[in-house]
């Protein structure tokens, strides 16, 4: 773990980016966006969510598709029931995931800027520490690495004895690691000029990757790792979508921990109050989830007993 960066954190936006056709989870996702289906007894999309608020981040914008837009906007209103406030804005066609900061430009307006990506779960103790150490940063950008048994569908970063990275290809036939870069990234407030810089890979894509290598060619490209203790699911897939919500059903009913919860995480943060937190709780109090609120607001760090069906 790295130390805590010393200066404060810079002012920082986050981007959600939950577009895309889901072509890997047809046919759930023609009738459905991704990001919308449930990770056991949550949306998908409220795990990103919850890992940009405790990143400490308050102003959110949500990319999403033409079609998919009025369904997260009912799903997420404003922000104000999880004390952020979002703008939505819409991707026409699927150009890569650099592409989010070019349709994001204007409104980051020079900010540091997180994105996450919508089918990404993060859980880790001290997991704050982490982002807070990420956004603290005033230069360059920060990603995460994980091991993973199929390093060829994703970003995978190679490093040198002394472990600083060294390379990142993306999707690599051959991997030279099994050390993926996660759906989470911090930049600083250079990031839409570089990412003006990206060109379309042979795939037709903005790729990350090729955005991330600005950095680590510049020397300002921190990679953290996630190590033991840690979980990221990319939740992309039929059995990495069931992987995730057994992940999740099993931490949340054997500790009677909350995993993925942006409410609770607004209220961990400060910016909901324990009475906003229980009307929140109490609104769905028939659920295990509302339930699990409840027990948060009144600060019962117990395990919660399972009601009887």
């Amino acid at each position: 773990m790295t130390e805590l960066a010393p200066h404060a954190a810079p002012h920082t936006k986050g981007i959600l980016l939950s577009g895309g056709s889901g072509t890997r989870l047809y046919p759930m996702t023609q009738a459905a966006s991704k990001q919308l289906l449930p990770v056991y007894d949550k949306p998908m999309i409220f795990y990103p969510l919850s890992t940009l608020i405790l990143a400490g981040i308050r102003e959110i914008m949500i990319i999403t598709t033409p079609t998919d837009m009025p369904q997260f906007q009912r799903l997420l209103g404003d922000g104000s029931a999880f004390g952020v406030e979002f703008t939505y804005r819409v991707q026409q066609c699927p150009e890569g995931i650099a592409q989010a900061f070019l349709i994001a430009e204007d409104w980051l307006k020079g900010s540091h800027c997180a994105l996450a990506l919508g089918d990404n779960l993060i859980f880790a103790d001290r997991l704050e520490f982490m982002l807070l150490n990420a956004t603290r940063r005033q230069r360059g950008a920060t990603v995460f690495s994980y091991q993973v048994r199929d390093p060829e569908r994703y970003g995978v970063v190679t490093f040198d004895e002394q472990g600083k990275a060294l390379d990142i290809v993306e999707k690599p036939e051959e991997p030279e690691s099994n050390w993926a870069v996660t759906g989470l990234y911090f930049y600083d407030d250079r990031v839409c000029e570089m990412a003006h810089k990206v060109t379309p890979s042979p795939r037709g894509e903005l790729e990350i990757t090729d955005l991330n290598r600005m950095y680590l060619a510049e020397g300002t490209l921190h990679v953290d790792h996630l190590d033991r203790g840690c979980a990221w699911l990319d939740a992309g897939t039929p059995d990495s979508l069931m992987q995730a919500g057994t992940f999740v059903q099993a931490i949340q009913s054997r500790q009677g921990l909350l995993v993925g919860s942006p409410t609770e995480a607004a209220f961990r943060m400060g910016f909901l109050s324990a009475e906003k937190l229980r009307e929140r709780g109490q609104s769905m109090a028939k659920t295990e989830l509302g339930r699990m609120l409840l027990n948060v607001a009144e600060g019962n760090k117990r395990p919660l007993k399972r009601k009887k069906s």
